[in-house]
């Protein structure tokens, strides 16, 4: 019988606003591009791990305007397709949103690895808000408990979320892998990321 791929679950990123009015600020002056966005997380993984790998990229609601509990609902309607040693990836808030739904829940599915990428652990960003009821609670020990193999993934370069939060995260998680890269062309705006698909090939060799 054929073994069944890992399932890697993949929380793209988002934002979030104190108010209305900010919003639709925020919609109005954002910059507007018509060129195609070629993000490592899409195509590149596909090529990379697809074979080995069932990747599936939950489309998370209000991105622009996100709300915790609303990413909650819908992250557990995945529940009943996920099995066990799956693989979760967070990108930036999406990062955050896993290790607050992670800090809280215990997850139905065991966790052959978790990585969060470029993820805020407070409000301060120099460009943004962290609210709409993202924040984490003071003890966040529980995501370990979740995840023993947990990976912390920031840039020095990075623009949204600075590389400071990596210290604030590093006195929380204490058996975390915590890795700074120079440039990863900011807030990991790369089409291609080697580095993690070689762990995550390390990852299923021990399953």
């Amino acid at each position: 019988m054929e073994k069944e791929k890992t399932q890697i679950v993949i929380i793209h990123g988002g934002m979030t606003f104190k108010n209305k009015k900010d919003y639709l600020h925020y919609l109005k002056t954002r910059n507007i591009s018509i060129e195609e966005k070629i993000r490592w997380s899409d195509d590149y993984l596909n090529k990379k791990l697809g074979e080995y790998c069932e990747i599936i990229r939950p489309r998370m609601p209000l991105q622009d305007n996100a709300k915790y509990e609303e990413w909650k609902i819908h992250f557990e309607r995945y529940f009943s397709h996920l099995r066990n040693n799956i693989i979760l990836i967070g990108q930036s808030l999406g990062g955050t949103f896993l290790a607050k739904y992670l800090s809280e829940n215990k997850l139905p599915k065991k966790i052959l690895s978790l990585y969060l990428i470029g993820s805020a652990f407070d409000n301060t960003l120099p460009g943004e808000d962290l609210v709409g009821g993202f924040k984490l609670k003071s003890d966040i020990s529980m995501i370990e408990k979740n995840s023993p193999n947990l990976n912390l993934l920031f840039s020095k370069d990075d623009d949204v979320v600075p590389v400071s939060h990596t210290e604030k995260f590093r006195k929380k998680l204490k058996n975390a892998n915590i890795i700074i890269y120079e440039s990863k062309n900011g807030h990991f705006k790369i089409s291609e990321f080697p580095e993690i698909v070689e762990m995550i090939k390390n990852n299923l060799k021990k399953n």
